[in-house]
């Protein structure tokens, strides 16, 4: 979800005392959260891709778990990047102007 879509509840923690370090740290947590869940989720399918393809074309695989942790490592690291644009403007978002 767009941080112009999430206004509402950002009007609503201010309105309760959230403070823009409060907000910024809400969109910071689950910006990585995220990122971190689908590179899990794509090292499951590239191991287990990788394993079944091995198995039915006979071909021998090797897997490093420097390669794996490196992909992890990219995937959380894409999420924290792209992840402070969105939470600086939502931090800056005046949310009864917004509309």
């Amino acid at each position: 979800m767009s941080v112009t879509e999430r206004t509402r509840e950002i009007g609503i923690r201010t309105a309760i005392g959230a403070r823009r370090e409060d907000i910024l740290g809400q969109f910071l947590v689950e910006a990585p959260a995220l990122s971190i869940a689908g590179g899990a989720i794509g090292v499951v399918f590239g191991v287990v891709g990788s394993i079944g393809t091995a198995h039915v074309a006979g071909w021998p695989t090797a897997l490093a778990p420097s390669a794996i942790l490196l992909a992890f490592g990219f995937a959380a690291a894409v999420g924290i990047f792209f992840g402070y644009y969105p939470a600086r403007k939502a931090c800056e978002v005046d949310p009864i102007r917004s509309k």
